[in-house]
């Protein structure tokens, strides 16, 4: 639950709070119960207020992005959940071939803001729901581009309320995996450098990719995209489907017929469904294969 003073301070902080909010309207899946408060904040300041309070409250807190590989329990969330918005949606060209994004900015606006200036090297995420913030901290990546190829820099806001940054290696980059994936931190804003290219071709670079998505990817279902990470010398949708389990599913969760590696929710899947469905996946997978295919969707 949430005190009345942490609500308070909540309030004070001017940003747009729900309280027993369902994260159902906040993930990619249409699935979670309620959190006991939802809050969006527009600056930095307020975030470290908020999380300052929370911490001294021994409030639990989470930091969301566009909730697109997310998991919420049936249950909901308790404590308090934010979502960066306003200052951490701003993006700016920053260097000849360098931009800055706020890391509540959607992927797919950093892409046509990179387009427009005639910067190269983002495409390979068109058409990837979700945050920059999120992309770096789980080193998103497709059609053989990562954000590892093209972050320089992050900052970021630690539990003690301390603004830092992290350069190059220091992010630790490797196959979904950040410095920030195990670590109780904020990540602010992201640099990105780019090399200089034809804004046609970048352009039809990113149409190719949104076909192949098109063809390959369920996009008319809510999931939360690929579900198993790859293991390695193999793809974890062809070792699903191999096993018989394309279109298996448990309640209205389903192994997508389009795409393997995904699971959908066909109308009123809940969260406990998905497990089920993803226990069975890795059950049958291991048995008949010997592989253990490892989550990619994040389990809040």
């Amino acid at each position: 639950m949430i005190s009345n003073e942490l609500k308070e301070i909540i309030k004070a902080a001017e940003c747009d709070a729900f309280f027993d909010e369902p994260m159902s309207l906040h993930t990619s899946f249409r699935i979670g119960g309620n959190a006991d408060c939802f809050c969006e904040v527009r600056t930095e300041e307020a975030l470290k207020k908020i999380i300052s309070a929370c911490v001294e409250s021994g409030t639990e807190y989470f930091i969301i992005g566009l909730g697109s590989n997310l998991l919420v329990n049936d249950d909901g969330i308790r404590g308090v959940v934010i979502k960066l918005g306003g200052d951490f949606e701003e993006i700016a060209k920053t260097g000849e071939n360098t931009i800055r994004c706020g890391a509540g900015m959607s992927l797919a606006k950093v892409c046509v803001f990179a387009k427009n200036k005639g910067l190269g090297g983002m495409e390979f995420a068109w058409g990837i729901p979700g945050s920059i913030g999120g992309a770096v901290y789980m080193n998103a990546g497709a059609y053989g581009g990562e954000m590892k190829d093209v972050v320089v820099s992050s900052r970021y806001l630690d539990e003690d309320g301390k603004i830092k940054e992290l350069s190059g290696r220091e992010h630790d980059f490797s196959y979904r995996h950040s410095a920030y994936t195990n670590k109780k931190a904020t990540i602010l804003d992201v640099t990105l450098e780019l090399s200089p290219k034809n804004k046609n071709e970048i352009f039809y670079l990113m149409q190719d990719t949104m076909e192949k998505r098109k063809k390959k990817q369920p996009l008319n279902r809510p999931s939360a995209g690929s579900v198993f990470k790859r293991p390695e010398g193999y793809y974890a949708a062809a070792l699903i489907e191999d096993c018989g389990l394309k279109g298996a599913s448990v309640g209205d969760a389903q192994v997508s017929t389009k795409h393997s590696g995904f699971i959908v929710n066909n109308g009123k899947a809940t969260a406990a469904d998905v497990k089920e469905l993803i226990s069975k996946v890795q059950s049958v997978v291991k048995e008949k294969t010997g592989v253990e295919l490892e989550c990619e969707v994040k389990f809040v």
